[in-house]
Order: C-alpha cells, then structure tokens, then sequence
C-alpha cells in the first residue's frame, strides 16, 4: 500500500440520482505517514456464515488425517487452491439442537446455542441472540448496515412453509436479535442492491422508480462524480476502481436480464421483481452483492443460508431431481446417498464461488479473504439420522492474521459449537463470557 499526503475519507461516497455508491478501500484513503498510520492501516475485520441444511454425507467431508496437510475429501476438493485459508473442523456438537424439533431446533441452535421453545405461535417465541449478532452489535458500528441476512430460500407468504409439528417456522431463520427476534432473511437480490445502493438519505420512493423505470445504472447516476474522482487518483487506486466499478455494473446488468427472463419466460409465476428463474443465477447473484457489500465496507457481518431446513428444493441443474430432504433420509441406499452428496458439492461449489470472489478482491495489503472469518456448516451432520453429532464445520479465511489455515483440527466427543463460536468471536475483537449453552472458549483455533 502506499501511503498518501492527502486522503479521502473513508466513508466518502458518489451520490446521483436515487444512489449512493459508496467506495471499496483506496490507498488514497490512507492518511500521510503519522503516529497514527498504522492504527489507520489496520485491516477490517469482517465475518460471515454459509448455512447449509439437512446434514452432509459425512464421510465424503471429513478428512482421514488431522493436522497439516490432509487430503481434501471429495465435498471439499473444491476448496484445495485455498489451503492455506481451510480449517476443517471435526467433533463438534450441536447439543442445544439434541430435542424434539428434528430440523428448526437444530437450525435455531446453530448460532445461538439455546434450545428452543416448542410453540407455534410467534408472540411466544423464545430462543437467545446469535453470535453474528453479537458480532453486529461491535463491528456493526462503524457500517451502514449492521448485518445483512440473506437467503436463497425464505418465508415468503405464497411460498407453503413446513415445519416441524408443534415448532414455529420463525426457527428457520438462524439469526437471533435476542430471545424473540429472529432477523429476517432477504431472498430478493434487487431488494439487497437497493439497500447497498439505493440512497439512505431519500425516502422518496418514487425517485427509484422512475430510474428503474428509465432502466438507469447506478453508475450512469454517479458518472460525472466518479470521471472526477479518477482524476485526482494514483494509477493503483484508478485500476482498484475501475475494477469496482465493473462489478456493479456486471452485478446490476446480470439482475436486469434475470428480471427480465423472469416476466419473460413464466408470466404465470407471481415471483418477486429481482428472484432469478435459475437457483444457480440466484446463489451467485447473492454471493456477488456480499462481496461488494465487504468490499464497500456497508457491511461487515453477512449470513447466508444456500438453503432452509426440510427444504423441498430440487437440483436438476446437476442431475438431482429429488426433493432435498427427503433424499436425505437415503437409508443408506447407495443411489440416495451419491445423489446427497452431490447436493453437497454442488453447494460447496457455489461456496468455493465466493471464496474466490474474497481471493480476487484487493483489501489494504491483502484480499478480503485475508481479512474475513466464515464459518460454513450445518446444525446436522447425518441427514438420515438428524445426527446433531460430529457437525460439519469449515472455518475459511485469515481473520486479518487471527486465523491460521491447512488445518484439521479434532476435537473429542462432546465439544460444544459454541466454545468454538466465542472463540471466534474473540479474534473479531468481540469477546463475550457466554454464548447459549457454552461452557468456555477453546484454544485449538
């Protein structure tokens, strides 16, 4: 990084018609070197969760060996060029899941460790906050947005919600603002660009209508601006945003044609402005806001859920035509459990997408994968037996130097979620005495 004289703030932003296009991390943001640069220069720490649900064929995702170096597994193989950023982590348990609630107990528990109250109305509801709420609370205080809660599946009213008997759905969501609050989850990728997009400081819903009806660009409203600002910019920072630049218009066109294959293709179907036809189109389109989200520094919290659990969801794009949940419960019939498994590649692709995306994105002196925590993984690790035993947990990033990757680590019978959760929390200068059911931080991370 080089280190300017002069800087713009770091919360400078483009403003145009309906827009505010805020700015990923230029050098020129970077005060002239004083006593304070290198608390100035100090990355963002930024977390966030990938939530898969209905359990992993587990044999095809636990490596053979702990420590340095194991064989990536065939669910993981995808993540190999990224080593050095992978922790598996292997022995943990979802004990606050272990209740009557098959599936939205478990997924409840994930990140809050409590159990959760057997009810099916949601005045009486009663769980506990969400380690990505705690997390929001501190880091959430320097972003526009505190966190962002997005999911390719959510609780949309034409869509037939199935729960589990005597649970209220609302323990579908995995994000908890305390004991009766779930946050609710966005499945909309144009109702996410709004909110990165859109201007906070103007009400008026008719300024973003007429744009969208002109078919406008965020960028056309903030070209004359950002000519400018190009102009007083170093060779690096012009290349960093014009690189930035690109991203939202490619993010922005690809939402317009998937709008636009939508009213299209299947006038019958009442799906909201802005969801593709495509789950595949949707997921990417999803993974591609939260990059520019971190990158813009809107955010610094982001949960995603690739799926909701007992989701009926089918896979044809790959050759799965079976329901999600029901395959799962295979019985060990060969056939179901390849066509499981390939469920959860085909996931764990599309998680591999991101991580790409985070690897590609220049941050300060590093990438934003060198600056992020995520935890991927899933309240249930064999989908057959709703096993909340041995979970399927990847930790996936540098944590601004805080984590350390090529890693399997093992845990014995019984570690708590948890105890890994605070201790995550903890390398995100989040340090909390108690998460749900934990009985105290681990160390092995």
């Amino acid at each position: 990084m080089i280190i300017t004289k002069t800087a713009i703030s770091r919360r400078a932003v483009l403003r145009g018609l309906g827009t505010t296009l805020a700015l990923p991390l230029l050098d020129a943001m970077i005060p002239a070197l004083t006593a304070a640069t290198k608390t100035a220069a100090t990355p963002v720490k930024r977390f966030g969760v990938g939530y898969v649900p209905n359990g992993i064929i587990m044999e095809q995702w636990t490596p053979a060996a702990t420590g340095a170096g194991f064989e990536f597994t065939p669910i993981l193989k995808g993540l190999e060029p990224y080593r050095r950023y992978v922790t598996v982590v292997s022995g943990l348990v979802n004990e606050a899941g272990r209740n009557g609630s098959a599936h939205p107990g478990k997924s409840a528990a994930f990140l809050t460790g409590f159990v959760a109250k057997r009810t099916t109305g949601d005045s009486q509801l009663r769980l506990g906050k969400s380690m990505d709420q705690f997390a929001a609370d501190v880091l959430g205080r320097e972003t526009q947005l505190p966190s962002l809660e997005l999911a390719l599946e959510g609780t949309d009213s034409r869509v037939v919600q199935v729960c589990d008997p005597g649970y209220s759905c609302a323990y579908m969501n995995i994000s908890w603002r305390n004991e009766s609050t779930p946050m609710p989850r966005e499945v909309n990728p144009r109702a996410v660009f709004e909110r990165l997009f859109g201007d906070a400081g103007s009400s008026d819903s008719a300024v973003r209508s007429a744009r969208a009806r002109r078919s406008a660009s965020v960028l056309d409203s903030v070209l004359a601006k950002a000519s400018r600002l190009q102009l007083n910019l170093g060779s690096d920072d012009r290349a960093k945003l014009g690189e930035y630049f690109e991203s939202v218009r490619e993010v922005e066109q690809r939402l317009q044609r998937a709008e636009a294959q939508a009213s299209r293709d299947l006038p019958e179907v009442e799906s909201p402005a802005g969801i593709p036809i495509s789950y595949d189109d949707h997921a990417r389109l999803l993974l591609d806001l939260q990059v520019l989200a971190y990158q813009t520094d809107m955010t610094r919290v982001i949960t995603f859920m690739f799926g909701r659990e007992l989701s009926g969801a089918t896979f044809p794009q790959i050759g799965v035509t079976d329901s999600h949940h029901p395959i799962t419960h295979h019985l060990n019939d060969p056939a179901n459990v390849v066509k499981v498994a390939k469920i959860n590649t085909y996931h764990m692709s599309l998680f591999t997408y991101f991580v790409k995306k985070l690897a590609e994105t220049p941050d300060g002196d590093g990438s934003l994968l060198d600056h992020i925590i995520l935890l991927y993984g899933s309240p249930i690790s064999d989908g057959n037996s709703h096993s909340p035993d041995n979970l399927p947990i990847l930790l996936v990033g540098g944590g601004s130097g805080a984590l350390h990757g090529d890693r399997h680590i093992k845990y014995e019978k019984g570690m708590l979620l948890p105890n890994l959760q605070m201790s995550l929390l903890d390398k995100l200068g989040v340090p909390i005495d108690r998460l749900g059911n934990s009985t105290g931080a681990v160390s092995e991370v």
